[in-house]
Formats: C-alpha cells, structure tokens, sequence
C-alpha cells in the first residue's frame, strides 16, 4: 500500500510539473506576414459563366472549320456523323448539335438531288467576313504585339511552333509566318530550319519605346487622376479579390508589403544579375507575376490558357508550378477550369474585365462576340420555313458556298426599294390622302377617330392571331426536320 502512495506521488509531482512548465513557458502564436505559398482557389461565377458559353463556341468553331473546308462548303447530312467524330462527337450527337444553333447553321433539301445538306447561314459568313476584315486591319498592332513578345524573351528569340499555338490568342493570321514575320524583315528574323518545331523568331533590333509595360502606363493614370502616393504605386498592381475571398489582418499586412517589394521590368534583360540573395529571388517572383500579366496584356481578350503560357516558361524565367504560383495572385489572375471537363486552365486578367465583358474591346474581339450573339440567340426567331425555301433567292447559285455584298445589297434593294419606287408610292399615298380628305363627308372628327381606333383594334387582333400561327408553324417544321435528319443518319 505504501508503495502504491509513494508512486502516485511521484506521478502527480511529474504531472503538476509539466502543466506548469507549459503554462508558463507558452509563447504566441506567430502570424506570418508573407503570402502563403499554397492557397484555395475561390469561384467567380462570372468568368465561369463566360468559360461556358466558350465551350460552345469552341465547338461551333470547330464545326465550321470542318464546312468551310468541304467542296462548295456544304456537307451532306448522311455524312455529318462520319465527319464529326474526327472532332469528339459521340453517334447521333453531331445532328442535335447543328439543330440548337439555326443561327449558324443551316439545313437544307438540294432542288435537283432531293438530299439534305449542312451549310452555314448567311449570318456566320457575314461575321466571319468581319472578323476577317478586323484581323486585317490590325496587321500593324499584331506585329508590334509580336515585337513585344519576343522582346520578353531572356535570349531575345521564341519558338515559331508557340507563337503558332497561340497565334488565335494574339490576333495572328494562320500564315502569319509569311503575313506577318516574312513581310517585316526589318523588325524579325526567322532561323529556318526542316521541322517547324526547330523554327525560331528573332528581333533584328530592340526597340527601348516598347518597353513600357502596361502596367506602368495604368500606375501613372491612377496617380495622375486619383493622386496616390508615389511610393505606394510605383511597384504596386491593381488588386481585385473574387467575391468570398477571405482577408484577413494578416494577409492584408502581407499584400501590403509585397506590393511595396521592387521588381526588375520584363523587357528588361537580367542574365547578369546575382540572384544567391534573398531579395534578388522577391524580385524575380514578382518579375514572373509582371511578365504574366504583361503577356495577358498582348492577347486580343486579354486571356489565355495556362497551358500555352507553360509555352514560354523556359524562354521567360517563369516557375514550374505555374498554377500554383498563379493561386497566391487570385486578386490579379483568375483561374477558370471550365469549358472543357477540367483539362484547360484559362487565365484571366481580372482589371480588364467587369461584369463578364471586356471593358476597353477591340475591332477584333467585337467581333468576335458577333459569333457569340448568334449562338445565344433564341431557335425561335430563326425564321426555318423561310431558310428551307430561300435557296436561290439567297445564294444564287448551287456551286457557291459564300454571300457576297451584291446579294446583301439587293435584298435591302428588294426591301425597300429603289428611290424612285418610294416617290412614286409616296405620290399615291399623296393622291390618296387628299381624296380621302376632298370627299363631300359630314362626319364629325371624333366620328372619324372612333372608326380608326377600331380598325385598329382588329388589325392588331388579327396580327396577334397571325403570330401565334406562324410560331406553331415554326414548331411543327423545326419537329419535322428533326425527324427526318435523324431519320437519314440512322440511314
């Protein structure tokens, strides 16, 4: 028993001293005032919401490529599933997709072969005629946009094959190549070679006016306009957070600090520098968030998938982990995952956009966005039954796959009518009017305003009436043509 005392005595002792030595010896917690290296990625459902409609205008795109390279640009419809898989279409799926966008996409019955045929709509050739002039009239931004992208570079060159890739991104024409770095030999130089892959650009000289980042020019409107303090803007960055995003004390202090960390410019070359120092690797961290944003700065939507900047990781001095790196800058970037089941990451420049749009848009991506107003439009104001039997009407000729101006021109023509046409129906309005107005009636004015208030009362009804007819109509034939499509691909 006397044993057992004596070692609960000793155990209590122990324990007593070991809450005492922690209560006592408890230090604070620490609060780290540097960005974490690893964070969260928090939703912005506007630039999802973009990232959607992207997807299918990725797929529209697709599919017109695949037209517009057929004979006479049509495809006939028992072929479309066969074609379709090249571009991931399951069976059956190419026929449900054509049919949701009657803006864009047009079926048709041949007058003479009785077979159904795929052809774009006067409308997508017109806004691929537009986006066509746009991408021509901007030749000279395009180059200056290319000057400045190789000028970024740390050995003063890129790849021909990641310029290519991501050429849609910043406004180049598929033969930009000879458009573009052949026809300005006194701003590029290209290193030839048999594989396109070993095909470099290369500045002939460096131009010290185009290294202004964008950046820079913002920071002094923001301290002309709003006179902010130099010191707190002259190495900072418009910080936007996406809604939810948690701030704390902190975290505050610590984006405070870093926005205060100089950095060295993009365009400039650091080849020589030390960086074993610590403040030497703060500056090249924040350089990458420069040069990324700068790079974002030089695409025509001021976006692009972060697969295609991994492009110019190594030519650029840009990490490994790249979005990761991104994630610590969400109130400068967006990351958006949507569009295509997860695979692509599409970066964002979250200053250039608000509510969705771009806030300073281009000729270009105008557009652009012409494509995404015929996809978004309502199947219901596509007039079908006038689509099906406009075949000569609209395009003339069975061999052509394009509208021309003289066809636009003479359907307004057709529409209105030439200017003596409209005199002389204004003439016989004119002789009308006046023998309405000469006859010998004694009918009071307000007579007069009863009767017409109630032919127009039964206008409107029968116009009403009209309307609902034709939208059943429309119902019908959309249910019908959907019916024998299907019916000709199963076929």
């Amino acid at each position: 028993m006397n044993t057992f005392f004596s070692i609960a005595s000793h155990f209590l002792k122990a324990t007593s001293k070991t809450l005492l030595h922690r209560l006592t010896s408890t230090r604070p917690i620490s609060k780290s005032t540097s960005i974490p290296k690893k964070m969260d990625r928090v939703r912005d459902h506007a630039y999802d919401n973009y990232m959607e409609i992207e997807k299918k205008i990725r797929k529209v795109l697709k599919f017109q490529t695949l037209i517009l390279s057929q004979p006479n640009q049509i495809i006939q419809a028992s072929r479309l599933d066969l074609l379709a898989r090249r571009l991931g279409f399951k069976p059956h799926e190419a026929a449900a997709f054509v049919l949701k966008f009657p803006h864009v996409f047009e079926i048709y019955e041949h007058p003479v072969q009785r077979i159904l045929y795929i052809r774009l709509t006067r409308k997508a050739h017109l806004q691929i005629e537009q986006e066509n002039r746009a991408l021509q009239a901007q030749v000279p931004d395009a180059v200056t946009r290319l000057r400045k992208l190789v000028m970024m570079s740390n050995t003063g060159r890129v790849r021909l094959e990641h310029v290519r890739i991501a050429r849609y991104e910043f406004g180049l024409s598929d033969d930009f190549e000879y458009s573009v770095v052949l026809k300005y030999p006194e701003y590029f130089r290209l290193f030839d070679a048999d594989e396109t892959r070993n095909k470099y650009i290369e500045l002939v000289e460096r131009d010290a006016s185009l290294g202004v980042c964008a950046i820079e020019r913002l920071r002094e409107i923001e301290y002309r306009e709003k006179g902010i303090d130099a010191e707190d803007i002259r190495f900072s960055f418009i910080v936007n957070f996406p809604p939810g995003f948690k701030i704390g004390k902190y975290y505050r202090i610590a984006v405070w600090k870093w926005q205060r960390v100089p950095y060295w410019s993009p365009y400039e070359d650091v080849s020589g520098y030390d960086m074993r120092s610590l403040e030497a690797h703060n500056r090249m961290e924040k350089r990458a968030v420069a040069v990324i944003h700068e790079l974002l700065n030089l695409t025509v939507e001021k976006k692009i998938t972060l697969e295609r900047i991994a492009h110019f990781r190594m030519a650029m001095d840009l990490p490994k982990k790249l979005k990761e790196f991104l994630l610590q800058h969400q109130g400068i970037f967006y990351i958006s995952t949507r569009g295509n089941h997860g695979k692509l990451h599409t970066v964002f420049l979250r200053e250039a956009y608000r509510k969705g749009e771009l806030i300073e848009p281009n000729d270009l991506y105008l557009a652009r966005r012409k494509l995404v107003e015929l996809v978004l439009m309502s199947p219901r104001k596509a007039k079908m039954d006038s689509e099906l039997v406009s075949y000569h009407r609209d395009w003339g000729d069975d061999e052509r796959g394009f509208i021309g101006r003289d066809h636009v021109q003479n359907a307004f023509d057709d529409f209105g009518g030439s200017n003596d046409d409209r005199q002389e129906r204004d003439s016989h309005i004119d002789g009308d009017y006046d023998s309405d107005t000469d006859d010998g009636c004694d009918r009071t004015l307000d007579e007069k305003d009863a009767e017409f208030l109630g032919l127009k009362a039964i206008v409107r009804k029968k116009s009403r009436q009209s309307e609902i007819v034709l939208l059943l109509l429309e119902m019908a034939l959309m249910r019908i043509l959907e019916t024998t499509v299907r019916s000709v691909l199963m076929q």
